[in-house]
């Protein structure tokens, strides 16, 4: 006999959860300081000043006490236990299944698939648009990927079964973003993937998507796809897929007040359906007999196993939050003046070469920068002593830096918890960080 679907509409009691959720959250994001209070790592007398949210952001108490709710009073297994403890559980997961999808204008739920991040997410799309694509076919990438949005694809190529060309996207004149006319000339119509990032991590640009998803109709292969690496995004504006043009969507919670080991994947559900399962086990089939398996339908029919269950009732909860603090339009309009601060205050430093756009207007809270003759992972260092965390390195973003002619740079990320005293505190104790490293000659 066929186990009972439980995909379908929530219960009311994922009703009621979704009612309660949106109650006692944090108040309006015109009182910065009101929202920072609600994350406390932050604001302890020895908290750091936390400038690596494009790496993971900080989670607010409200996401953090609602997953242990759900742990102290709810957990269980999902959609196969015939007691109160699991159609709860399954509720509050399938709920955190419909925020999502209305938090990015999905037009179905079924095309929001749970997976453990935008890495999964990723390789998933790879090992099941593999075996769809032929001997000459191309995949377009830019030059500014993040490696999570490379190497699936340099390993469906090397080990795929099929001979396929890997074409790269440069950047425009000034290196801030993406060249769409560049983009336009490498698209032919074998080009049967296009994979490129919504917002960078490094150069903080934003790429135009229905520039990209307009060249593809007018010069890639008919069953082109087009896919979009959000995790840059989804945090800081509001992202409407069916808006875009895009044909799959990935993100990560983590990067957006919620919990690490939980990310998403939207497709469109006639591409999805026509796609084979990534992983094979329980919950992600219909019926199996020692002949065979029939498949569940989506999106059941990618998450094998047992999914990633308060993660994803976590990444539920963090939109709730993000919601409550006014939504994405003001997150997105208070990180953006944040970001022009950060610009600004930067720029000021001697010294400092800032990477991406020029105009800060064109830019997103972050800055990647390098320090004429000292050494980036020296300035996080000092920094860190000064307890001011930023990032150095890469990013992951080897081909970015290569393309730029360096090696490393620091970066300062910023997200709705920060301000400009954190702005001002950074470039302070950097200044003070050059000063010293002139003083020593080092």
């Amino acid at each position: 006999m066929k186990k009972p679907c439980v995909l379908g509409i929530p219960s009311l009691f994922s009703f009621m959860i979704l009612l309660s959720a949106l109650l006692p959250l944090a108040p309006a994001l015109q009182a910065p300081s009101s929202v920072r209070q609600n994350f406390p790592l932050i604001t302890s007398p020895t908290s750091p000043v936390y400038l690596d949210s494009s790496a993971t952001s900080q989670k607010p108490t409200f996401v953090m006490d609602k997953m242990r709710e759900y742990e102290m009073t709810t957990n269980s297994n999902v959609h196969r236990g015939a007691h109160r403890l699991s159609r709860e559980a399954t509720d509050m997961y399938e709920a955190a299944r419909d925020k999502l999808a209305t938090f990015i204008n999905a037009p179905s739920r079924r095309g929001v698939i749970f997976t453990s991040g935008a890495t999964h997410s990723l390789n998933l799309l790879a090992k099941t648009l593999g075996p769809t694509l032929e001997d000459g076919d191309e995949i377009i990438l830019s030059v500014m990927e993040h490696h999570s949005n490379i190497v699936p694809w340099q390993m469906l190529r090397d080990f795929g079964g099929v001979d396929v060309k890997i074409k790269w996207c440069n950047l425009d004149s000034e290196g801030g973003t993406l060249d769409y006319d560049h983009l336009a000339t490498l698209v032919t119509p074998r080009t049967k993937v296009i994979s490129i990032v919504h917002t960078s991590n490094t150069l903080g640009c934003t790429t135009d998507t229905k520039k990209i998803a307009s060249i593809k109709a007018d010069h890639a292969h008919p069953d082109c796809v087009y896919v979009v690496d959000g995790c840059q995004s989804l945090p800081h504006m509001k992202v409407d897929v069916q808006d875009m043009g895009c044909d799959f969507y990935v993100a990560s919670s983590h990067k957006m007040c919620g919990p690490t080991g939980v990310g998403l994947l939207w497709g469109r559900e006639e591409l999805l359906d026509s796609l084979n399962p990534f992983f094979g086990g329980g919950e992600m089939i219909d019926e199996v007999t020692i002949e065979g398996s029939t498949y569940a339908a989506l999106p059941g029919k990618f998450e094998a196993g047992t999914p990633c269950i308060s993660q994803a009732i976590g990444f539920g909860f963090a939109i709730d939050y993000l919601n409550s603090i006014g939504g994405m339009d003001k997150v997105h309009d208070y990180e953006k003046k944040l970001g022009s601060y950060l610009h600004s205050k930067l720029s000021a430093v001697e010294g400092v070469k800032i990477y991406g756009p020029s105009n800060p207007e064109e830019r997103s809270a972050l800055c990647a920068f390098s320090v004429d003759g000292i050494h980036v992972s020296d300035i996080a260092s000092f920094l860190d002593l000064e307890n001011v965390a930023v990032r150095a390195g890469h990013h992951c973003t080897q081909p970015l830096h290569t393309y730029l002619g360096i090696s490393h740079t620091a970066r300062a990320s910023c997200y709705v918890y920060n301000d400009e005293a954190d702005v001002d505190i950074f470039v302070e104790k950097l200044r003070e960080t050059i000063e010293f490293f002139k003083s020593t000659g080092s």
